[in-house]
Parts: C-alpha cells; structure tokens; sequence
C-alpha cells in the first residue's frame, strides 16, 4: 500500500516522498484512515513503528483548512511526557507540514518561558507540550483552550509513569468537549485505560507489535557478568567488535558520570546524559550524538522514551531496569520502521530478579554469550519465565 491511498493530500505526499518513505507502516495504515474519520482512537504501538507520523500526517490535513487563528488559541494539543519527545515531534511535525501553511510549536519547561509566550501571542496550530509547562502557561493567561479541536495523548503510559495524572486531567479539564481525541501508548495498562475512560468516548482500538522487541530484527543477546567486571567488559566489546556508536543505559546520574570517566580511562571517548544536566546541555549532547561527533551515549532512564536517533544500531543494557516493560522502551530506541538492530544486556547475578521479569515479558529466554577473558565467579541461574515480582502475587 502507498500514503496515497490513506486519503492524504498532494503536499503531504509530497513532504513524505521527500523523507524517502518507501510506503506507510502498520499503524500508520490503520491509524491514519481512522482519524481522518474524526474517531477517537487509542493505539497500542510500540516506539519505532511509525506512530508520530500516524497521527501528525492526518492532523496536518484536516487542519489545512482556510481559518484565521485567534491570538493565544490553538487548533490541536499533542501531550507528550518528556523535552527531548516534545522537541522530536515538532521536528517531524515541521517536516511533514513542510509545503503547508499551518504553524507548530514545542513547549516545555527548564527553559526561560518569554520566547513562549511571545510565540503564542499569534496563536498556533499545533501546540507540543509537556503537560507541567503547559498549566503554567495556562495559569498565567498566555494561552486558551476553547478553540480547540484536538487532542493528542502521546506515549500516554511513560506520562503515567512520571507521575502527570494530576496536570493530565486539570488540562483536560479545561478543553472544550467537542474535541477529537486520540491516545497513543507503547503499553495498554489499567492505569492507561482508566485515563482513556475520562479523556475518550467511544474510541476505536488499535494494537500493533506489542512484543515487537521480541522480533528478528532486534537482535537480543545477553553476556554473564561479575559486578565489578562491567565496565572493563563494555570496554572491551566495543573495541573487540569495533563499535562505532552505542547508546548505553545506566541506572542513576552518578553510575552515568563514573561510567563515561571509566570509559574514557581506556581510550573510549563517551558522553553522558540525565535529569541532573541543564536542557542546553542535553541538547546539545542529542545533537552531537545523531551527528555522529559523539560515538557512545550513556543515559539514565530519562531518556528512554522520546530519543529518536535514526539508523542507531545498537543499545547497550549496562544495568537492567526494574521494569520490565522498561526494557521494551529502551531497545526500541534501535531497530526502528523496520530497520534492523541490536540489544546487548550485561547481566550480573544480582540482576536475576529483572532477567527473570524481562523475559516472562519478551516470553522467551535472551540467548546468552560467552566472552574469554570474562568467566564469571557468581553464576547467573537461566531465568524463570513465569517468574511474578512478590509485590504481584496473589
């Protein structure tokens, strides 16, 4: 199937040609002909299978319409948990809308909110926003809700997650009834489904690749490792395999920071980023790091979701996560709209508990490799697939 089947217009054809879309993925072939409808949709779909555009692109086109925009109003609200996400999706949105007169912007904190609000004064089509700055700027007047016509919930469960009920339901307090709403989330728990039920009525449902991280072409593997060993066997697999870029997950900041110093002890040049460095700085970082100046990426949790890096090919697990459902986030920063990748784990003995809740999620054991030189003293057992956390059991 090509895009000009989906009911889209010659710019926004002409705007993905220019991406080099080859032809649109399976929750853009679903989603995009419901919300074009004017349905409201909630769609289960992992990152890297093509929602941002599944939603953007018929946004686009029922926005393309002859109206002037009041001062301080806005035509489409996408809520979306994180800077680095908001940032990511109005990149996109600028480069679908590329031959359209329609206006976006991103909004979000940790930044000086005057440029902000001296945009808004003209009004915007599509607004971008975490949900903390958003009712602050609410609150201060600089901007309205009741000309609004849409609603997007954007990885709605990391919203969940961060803790942004509260702000999510006074915002949706405070939008006009008659809306459009749609919900996009990588997991569809009760907590998503509760939201849903304030926010939505009568919505279609969509589920696309919900074990897409246990898919062929991310490749998951797994190495054994002593504790103390970890850092020295990273090193070692990146200069043994010649890795040229990986992006590496950590647990806290100060892991992050003593891990890219003892990297670069061995001659391995690395940048870290978390919550603890100011948003120019993660900025830049982001930059560096898609551009290929910086080779190796170590990131706390925070930015699991919302870092979009194309033809990125390999993610490192130096710490499990907790959450199980936390490790499907952070491999499907690789392998994404289909291209091929890989997910390396490092797991220590004390990581048994997080193996055990990973792969009763995947349903399926990670295949374990051996690395010389690296033998392990406290042996890591193969895991329980049907392994349930305490705090679960019935």
């Amino acid at each position: 199937m090509s895009f000009s089947k989906l009911g889209l217009s010659e710019p926004l054809l002409k705007a993905v040609a220019n991406l080099d879309y080859a032809e649109p993925t399976e929750i853009q072939k679903q989603a995009i002909p419901v919300v074009l409808s004017g349905k409201d949709l909630i769609a289960a779909a992992q990152t890297g299978t093509g929602k941002t555009a599944s939603f953007v692109l018929p946004l686009l086109e029922m926005l393309n319409t002859e109206r002037k925009l009041r001062g301080k109003r806005i035509r489409a609200l996408i809520l979306t948990p994180t800077r680095e996400l908001a940032v990511q999706v109005q990149a996109s949105i600028s480069q679908y809308a590329k031959y359209l007169s329609l206006s976006s912007m991103a909004m979000y904190g940790g930044v000086d909110s005057s440029a902000q609000k001296q945009r808004l004064i003209w009004g915007i089509d599509i607004l971008v926003a975490t949900p903390g700055r958003l009712l602050d700027m609410a609150h201060q007047r600089a901007l309205y809700f009741d000309e609004l016509e849409f609603l997007v919930l954007d990885e709605a469960d990391r919203m969940l997650d961060m803790g942004f009920i509260d702000d999510i339901n006074k915002i949706i307090e405070r939008l006009p009834k008659a809306r459009q709403n749609l919900l996009f989330s990588a997991t569809i728990s009760d907590d998503v489904r509760s939201l849903a039920k304030r926010a939505i009525s009568h919505p279609v449902e969509i589920s696309i690749a919900q074990n897409s991280a246990s898919k062929p072409k991310i490749e998951q593997w797994l190495i054994t490792t002593d504790k103390g060993n970890k850092s020295a066997l990273l090193s070692h697999l990146i200069n043994q395999h010649q890795w040229q870029q990986a992006l590496i997950f950590i647990e806290t900041k100060h892991g992050a920071a003593k891990l890219v110093s003892q990297l670069e002890k061995r001659g391995i040049e690395a940048e870290s980023i978390h919550g603890g460095r100011t948003q120019a700085v993660r900025e830049q970082i982001l930059s560096d790091f898609k551009s290929g100046r910086i080779h190796f990426l170590v990131a706390t949790g925070i930015a699991a979701r919302g870092l979009d890096i194309g033809e990125l090919t390999r993610v490192v697990n130096y710490d499990l996560p907790s959450q199980a459902d936390e490790y499907i986030h952070r491999i499907g920063r690789t392998g994404r709209a289909g291209a091929c990748g890989e997910a390396i784990s490092l797991v220590s003995k004390d990581n048994f508990r997080e193996l055990c809740a990973i792969e009763s999620r995947l349903g399926h054991v990670i295949a374990r490799k051996e690395i010389d030189g690296f033998e392990v003293k406290k042996t890591v057992p193969v895991s329980i697939l049907n392994y349930v956390p305490k705090n679960k059991r019935v």
